[in-house]
């Protein structure tokens, strides 16, 4: 296990060149800060009671300096997952696609239960599949609607572990090493270390280290 406390680009940049075999990551991209500041995502709010801190926003002008980083330190042949809303995704597909990745689909990820908001309330979040060159996913019969119930009283935006074995499982081997340059809750790892892949992390929020070295504890 290797983490480490950096901007997630700064990291990537001293990473090999054809290196990884798979990232999965969840960037706190900027529609996230609208969210919060109106009030229609209470989990992110930083408050008294609130033992969570909220994290720096990744802005979107940075998001083609980061795929062209993990684009580089992807190894030919694999797979790229990317968590975000749906405003987030008409900016970075066709980023994305101008540096390189072949853009198959967006995954839904049903959160079971609703959240909070004023529009349709939604129940669920993306999660944008990239591929360099050609890899098969392991498990052709997988749907691309993931059913998974939300993380209640976790570290902000935390996502299932089982929701991230399904994806490594689907886009690695045993050993293969995982990256996520935005761990967060530590979710990915988490769920690569349970499927005996090796992997790296970094996140830049002394928020982040704290919440994985207590999950590490348990």
């Amino acid at each position: 296990m290797q983490i480490f406390k950096d901007d997630a680009v700064s990291w990537l940049s001293t990473l090999a060149d054809s290196s990884v075999e798979l990232i999965v990551t969840d960037p706190p991209y900027e529609s996230l800060e609208k969210h919060r500041k109106i009030g229609t995502t209470t989990r992110l709010k930083v408050s008294k009671s609130s033992s969570n801190q909220w994290f720096e926003i990744f802005p979107n002008e940075r998001f083609e300096s980061l795929l062209t980083q993990i684009h580089r330190v992807l190894k030919k042949n694999a797979h790229f997952y990317l968590f975000c809303d749906q405003e987030t995704m008409f900016i970075i597909k066709p980023i994305a696609e101008r540096i390189g990745f072949k853009f198959w689909k967006a995954i839904v990820w049903d959160k079971v239960s609703i959240g909070m908001g004023y529009h349709y309330r939604a129940r669920h979040e993306f999660i944008l599949f990239f591929e360099k060159g050609k890899r098969k996913l392991n498990d052709l019969g997988v749907p691309d609607i993931l059913e998974c119930k939300r993380v209640y009283r976790g570290y902000p935006t935390e996502k299932p572990v089982e929701l991230i074995e399904v994806l490594i499982s689907q886009s690695s081997s045993e050993h293969e090493l995982v990256v996520d340059p935005f761990f967060g809750s530590g979710s990915t790892l988490v769920a690569a270390k349970n499927l005996n892949r090796s992997f790296m992390g970094c996140d830049i929020s002394d928020a982040a280290h704290k919440h994985f070295k207590k999950r590490l504890c348990k």
